[in-house]
Protein backbone atom coordinates (compact mmCIF):
# COMPACT_ATOMS: atom_id res chain seq x y z
CA UNK A 1 0.00 0.00 0.00
CA UNK A 2 1.60 3.01 -0.84
CA UNK A 3 1.50 6.25 1.54
CA UNK A 4 -0.41 8.79 -0.49
CA UNK A 5 -2.42 12.02 1.37
CA UNK A 6 -5.09 12.67 -0.50
CA UNK A 7 -6.87 15.66 1.60
CA UNK A 8 -9.45 16.61 -0.68
CA UNK A 9 -11.03 13.37 -2.55
CA UNK A 10 -12.84 14.52 -5.74
CA UNK A 11 -13.87 10.99 -7.31
CA UNK A 12 -17.09 10.46 -4.94
CA UNK A 13 -18.82 7.99 -7.87
CA UNK A 14 -22.23 7.34 -8.69
CA UNK A 15 -23.71 3.87 -10.46
CA UNK A 16 -21.74 3.47 -13.62
CA UNK A 17 -23.33 1.14 -16.26
CA UNK A 18 -22.57 -0.26 -19.84
CA UNK A 19 -18.40 -1.10 -19.17
CA UNK A 20 -17.26 -3.27 -21.88
CA UNK A 21 -16.67 -7.60 -20.24
CA UNK A 22 -13.29 -8.40 -19.65
CA UNK A 23 -12.24 -5.27 -18.34
CA UNK A 24 -12.74 -5.42 -14.95
CA UNK A 25 -10.42 -3.77 -12.58
CA UNK A 26 -11.13 -4.65 -9.11
CA UNK A 27 -10.64 -7.74 -6.94
CA UNK A 28 -7.87 -9.63 -9.46
CA UNK A 29 -5.59 -12.24 -8.03
CA UNK A 30 -3.99 -10.94 -5.04
CA UNK A 31 -0.31 -11.99 -3.92
CA UNK A 32 0.16 -12.61 -0.03
CA UNK A 33 -2.62 -15.33 0.55
CA UNK A 34 -4.63 -18.02 -1.67
CA UNK A 35 -8.48 -18.16 -2.28
CA UNK A 36 -10.32 -20.22 0.12
CA UNK A 37 -12.52 -21.98 -1.38
CA UNK A 38 -16.58 -20.74 -1.09
CA UNK A 39 -18.74 -22.03 0.83
CA UNK A 40 -17.15 -23.53 4.03
CA UNK A 41 -16.48 -20.55 6.24
CA UNK A 42 -18.46 -19.95 9.46
CA UNK A 43 -17.50 -16.60 10.67
CA UNK A 44 -19.84 -13.78 10.90
CA UNK A 45 -19.60 -10.24 9.23
CA UNK A 46 -19.07 -8.69 12.89
CA UNK A 47 -16.32 -11.08 13.21
CA UNK A 48 -13.78 -9.45 10.08
CA UNK A 49 -15.52 -5.43 10.40
CA UNK A 50 -14.03 -2.87 13.04
CA UNK A 51 -16.20 -0.33 14.33
CA UNK A 52 -15.27 3.38 15.53
CA UNK A 53 -18.25 4.61 18.26
CA UNK A 54 -18.67 8.47 18.23
CA UNK A 55 -21.58 10.62 20.32
CA UNK A 56 -23.86 11.05 16.47
CA UNK A 57 -22.72 8.53 14.41
CA UNK A 58 -20.84 4.58 14.29
CA UNK A 59 -18.74 3.88 11.64
CA UNK A 60 -18.08 0.11 10.34
CA UNK A 61 -15.39 -0.85 8.38
CA UNK A 62 -15.76 -4.36 6.47
CA UNK A 63 -12.37 -4.96 3.71
CA UNK A 64 -13.92 -6.78 0.77
CA UNK A 65 -11.39 -9.11 0.00
CA UNK A 66 -11.95 -12.50 -1.21
CA UNK A 67 -9.67 -14.05 0.80
CA UNK A 68 -11.28 -12.83 3.37
CA UNK A 69 -14.65 -12.61 2.65
CA UNK A 70 -14.87 -16.51 1.85
CA UNK A 71 -14.21 -17.39 5.11
CA UNK A 72 -17.38 -15.99 5.86
CA UNK A 73 -20.78 -17.71 6.41
CA UNK A 74 -22.13 -18.92 2.80
CA UNK A 75 -25.16 -16.29 3.57
CA UNK A 76 -22.67 -13.71 4.77
CA UNK A 77 -20.46 -14.72 1.91
CA UNK A 78 -22.98 -14.93 -0.84
CA UNK A 79 -24.33 -11.23 0.07
CA UNK A 80 -20.86 -9.42 -0.20
CA UNK A 81 -20.07 -11.05 -3.06
CA UNK A 82 -23.28 -10.02 -4.56
CA UNK A 83 -23.17 -6.86 -3.62
CA UNK A 84 -19.46 -6.31 -5.38
CA UNK A 85 -20.80 -8.11 -8.22
CA UNK A 86 -23.90 -5.58 -8.83
CA UNK A 87 -21.38 -2.55 -8.60
CA UNK A 88 -18.71 -3.99 -10.81
CA UNK A 89 -19.08 -1.90 -13.47
CA UNK A 90 -18.88 1.85 -11.06
CA UNK A 91 -16.00 0.16 -9.12
CA UNK A 92 -14.08 -0.30 -12.60
CA UNK A 93 -14.88 2.70 -14.05
CA UNK A 94 -13.43 4.54 -10.66
CA UNK A 95 -10.77 2.57 -10.37
CA UNK A 96 -10.04 3.39 -14.32
CA UNK A 97 -10.07 6.88 -12.98
CA UNK A 98 -8.08 7.09 -10.04
CA UNK A 99 -5.30 5.21 -12.62
CA UNK A 100 -6.26 1.84 -10.00
CA UNK A 101 -5.03 -1.52 -11.57
CA UNK A 102 -6.10 -3.81 -8.39
CA UNK A 103 -7.72 -1.59 -6.13
CA UNK A 104 -8.55 -2.33 -2.40
CA UNK A 105 -12.28 -2.34 -2.06
CA UNK A 106 -13.86 -2.02 1.78
CA UNK A 107 -17.26 -1.47 2.42
CA UNK A 108 -18.18 1.25 4.97
CA UNK A 109 -21.04 2.17 6.45
CA UNK A 110 -22.23 5.19 8.53
CA UNK A 111 -24.97 4.87 11.77
CA UNK A 112 -26.59 7.66 12.77
CA UNK A 113 -27.48 7.79 17.10
CA UNK A 114 -28.79 10.60 17.12
CA UNK A 115 -31.18 12.77 15.22
CA UNK A 116 -29.40 15.07 12.56
CA UNK A 117 -26.46 13.12 12.85
CA UNK A 118 -23.80 14.92 10.40
CA UNK A 119 -21.04 12.54 8.92
CA UNK A 120 -17.96 12.71 6.56
CA UNK A 121 -17.93 10.11 4.02
CA UNK A 122 -14.12 11.39 3.01
CA UNK A 123 -12.98 11.29 6.89
CA UNK A 124 -12.00 8.17 6.25
CA UNK A 125 -8.38 6.89 6.16
CA UNK A 126 -5.65 4.08 6.79
CA UNK A 127 -2.63 4.01 8.70
CA UNK A 128 -0.07 1.14 7.42
CA UNK A 129 3.53 0.65 8.36
CA UNK A 130 3.56 4.11 9.58
CA UNK A 131 2.05 5.33 6.22
CA UNK A 132 -0.84 7.14 5.93
CA UNK A 133 -3.62 6.31 3.26
CA UNK A 134 -6.75 8.03 2.27
CA UNK A 135 -9.52 6.33 0.01
CA UNK A 136 -8.73 7.19 -4.23
CA UNK A 137 -12.49 6.32 -4.77
CA UNK A 138 -15.71 6.36 -3.30
CA UNK A 139 -18.69 4.46 -4.71
CA UNK A 140 -22.07 4.93 -3.05
CA UNK A 141 -24.31 2.13 -2.34
CA UNK A 142 -27.12 3.77 -0.40
CA UNK A 143 -28.87 6.92 -1.24
CA UNK A 144 -28.76 8.40 2.13
CA UNK A 145 -24.56 8.85 1.14
CA UNK A 146 -24.59 12.06 0.11
CA UNK A 147 -26.56 13.50 2.04
CA UNK A 148 -23.57 13.58 4.99
CA UNK A 149 -26.99 13.85 7.49
CA UNK A 150 -28.73 10.62 9.10
CA UNK A 151 -31.49 10.41 11.48
CA UNK A 152 -31.61 8.08 14.02
CA UNK A 153 -31.27 4.18 13.25
CA UNK A 154 -30.79 5.46 9.33
CA UNK A 155 -27.51 4.12 7.66
CA UNK A 156 -25.26 5.46 5.05
CA UNK A 157 -22.85 2.95 3.01
CA UNK A 158 -20.65 3.12 0.31
CA UNK A 159 -17.37 1.43 -1.12
CA UNK A 160 -14.27 2.23 -0.75
CA UNK A 161 -11.17 1.88 -3.15
CA UNK A 162 -7.43 2.24 -2.37
CA UNK A 163 -4.65 2.14 -4.23
CA UNK A 164 -3.55 -1.15 -3.48
CA UNK A 165 -4.96 -4.16 -1.92
CA UNK A 166 -6.23 -4.21 2.11
CA UNK A 167 -3.94 -5.64 4.50
CA UNK A 168 -5.71 -8.13 5.92
CA UNK A 169 -3.41 -10.23 7.06
CA UNK A 170 -1.18 -7.83 9.01
CA UNK A 171 -2.05 -4.92 11.43
CA UNK A 172 -3.17 -2.06 10.51
CA UNK A 173 -5.35 0.72 11.77
CA UNK A 174 -8.81 2.64 10.54
CA UNK A 175 -9.16 6.25 11.18
CA UNK A 176 -12.10 8.52 11.48
CA UNK A 177 -11.11 11.95 11.73
CA UNK A 178 -8.87 11.72 15.23
CA UNK A 179 -10.51 8.60 16.21
CA UNK A 180 -8.84 5.37 15.19
CA UNK A 181 -9.50 0.90 15.56
CA UNK A 182 -7.17 -1.50 15.20
CA UNK A 183 -7.20 -4.25 12.61
CA UNK A 184 -5.30 -6.40 15.65
CA UNK A 185 -3.89 -9.83 16.64
CA UNK A 186 -7.14 -11.05 17.92
CA UNK A 187 -8.60 -10.31 14.11
CA UNK A 188 -5.45 -11.95 12.57
CA UNK A 189 -5.50 -14.91 14.88
CA UNK A 190 -9.56 -15.32 13.85
CA UNK A 191 -8.50 -15.41 10.71
CA UNK A 192 -6.25 -17.41 10.86
CA UNK A 193 -7.41 -20.13 12.63
CA UNK A 194 -10.88 -19.56 10.45
CA UNK A 195 -8.56 -20.28 7.21
CA UNK A 196 -7.39 -23.68 8.35
CA UNK A 197 -10.66 -24.84 9.14
CA UNK A 198 -11.81 -24.07 5.86
CA UNK A 199 -9.09 -25.82 4.26
CA UNK A 200 -10.03 -28.83 6.66
CA UNK A 201 -13.89 -28.93 5.57
CA UNK A 202 -12.89 -28.43 1.68
CA UNK A 203 -10.28 -31.58 2.06
CA UNK A 204 -12.76 -33.48 3.88
CA UNK A 205 -15.61 -32.76 1.51
CA UNK A 206 -13.14 -33.97 -1.53
CA UNK A 207 -12.29 -37.01 0.26
CA UNK A 208 -15.98 -37.91 0.69
CA UNK A 209 -17.19 -36.96 -2.63
CA UNK A 210 -13.84 -39.61 -4.01
CA UNK A 211 -14.39 -42.01 -1.46
CA UNK A 212 -18.59 -42.80 -2.63
CA UNK A 213 -18.69 -45.67 -5.56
Amino acid sequence: MRHRARWGLGLLVGLVVGVPAGEALAQEPIAGGELPPPGYGSLKQDNVSLRITLNDIEVRFLPLDERLIRLLAPDAYASLHGLIVSRQPAIDSAARTAGLTSPGLALVSFFALRPAARFDPENVSLSYRSQFERPAAIVPYSGTFTSRQLDVRQQATGIYLFDAPLPVFEPFDVLYGTSQVSWNDDVLRRIGIERVRVQGRAQADKGDSTAKP
